[in-house]
Parts: C-alpha cells; structure tokens; sequence
C-alpha cells in the first residue's frame, strides 16, 4: 500500500522510488551515511510502480512547488520516468537510474560471496541452497539466481534491500543511490 501524498506536502524535497525496496536502500544508506532525511525535509516516497510517476509528479512538482523532486528507477522504467518528468516541466537532474535494476546494482557491489554471506545472515541459507538446485535455475550465473532469489516471496525484495546496504563498502555504494542521496542534501535543494 502507497502511503497517502498529503503528510508528504510539507517536505522540502520527494525522492519519488518504484517500490519500496528502493526506499529501504535509501533510508539504510542516508542512515549509514549520518543523515537523518525525515529532519532534513527529504520525503522518500514508495509510488508502487513507475506507471505511478505522471501522478506523483503532478501532485508534487506542480509550477510554483518549492518542493524539489529526485527520483531512483530501474533501466527499463526510465521511458515513464522521463516522459512525466517533461511533461510537467520537472528538471531530470535530481533522478537516477539503477543499471538494470536496484537488487543488480546491489549485487555487483558486493559480489556473489558476499551476497550469500548476507542471506545466511538472514537464516536464509538452506531456502537459497535449495532454490539453487531448482531445474529453472540450472544454466544461470550465480548472480542471475541471487536476483531471482530476492523475489521469489513477498517482502524479500525490500529485506534484502535494507540488509545488503547494510552490508555494502560505503566506498562501492552503487552511483544512482549516492547520486540521489547528494542530490537532497542541502543546500544544493531547493
């Protein structure tokens, strides 16, 4: 469920994400990196999907808004997010874009190994060892079973969003979740 957009209209800036994985990397990240967003104004909004953006943007980024608006979508959901973007005259330099995708982004920061050393931390092993001898798993790389893996269950995707920022090298954070978090801070916003 989409949190409603109105205790959001008092923010000085939206980081307006597809889902709320996205939103669980970012609030681990901006706490890894001593930001506390809800303080500083920064409203990071789960829309539930990128077909949502035209009304997010249409609501938040109307003419005459101070609110400043960033955004985070996978590769294939960048066509929505540009075309709401210039529909409503809304500057794309604030949005960034996962290669591929967040769970992908995440994967190849951290490395195979350490993904499974993440999941066992999760007390997900056994369930991984058993997805991974699955037939339809047979002939893809370790890191296309780990991206499956993430969402094969409802909330995994968001579990494994939150864990593995936590587990990350503040020094190989993926660019587009960096980029967006520099993006809000002040005061470059607003």
């Amino acid at each position: 469920m989409v949190a409603p957009l109105d205790r959001h209209l008092d923010a000085r800036a939206a980081v307006l994400v597809e889902g709320f994985s996205d939103r669980a990397a970012l609030d681990v990240l901006a706490e890894r990196r001593g930001r506390d967003l809800r303080a500083e104004g920064v409203s990071v909004l789960a829309m539930g999907g990128a077909t949502e953006i035209r009304r997010f943007v249409g609501l938040l980024g109307r003419p005459g808004s101070d609110m400043a608006l960033a955004g985070l979508c996978d590769e294939a959901e960048w066509g929505y997010f540009s075309r709401a973007l210039e529909h409503a005259g809304v500057d794309e330099s604030g949005f960034f874009v996962c290669h591929t995708d967040l769970e992908d982004e995440l994967i190849r920061a951290i490395g195979a190994a350490g993904v499974v050393e993440v999941i066992e931390a999760e007390g997900e092993l056994r369930s991984w060892l058993r997805f991974g001898k699955q037939p339809a798993q047979r002939g893809r790389t370790v890191e296309e079973r780990l991206h499956r893996f993430m969402g094969t269950r409802s909330g995994r995707k968001a579990q494994y969003a939150a864990a593995l920022t936590r587990a990350l090298d503040l020094d190989r954070v993926p660019e587009p979740l960096d980029g967006v978090l520099a993006y809000t801070r002040l005061p470059s916003v607003g």
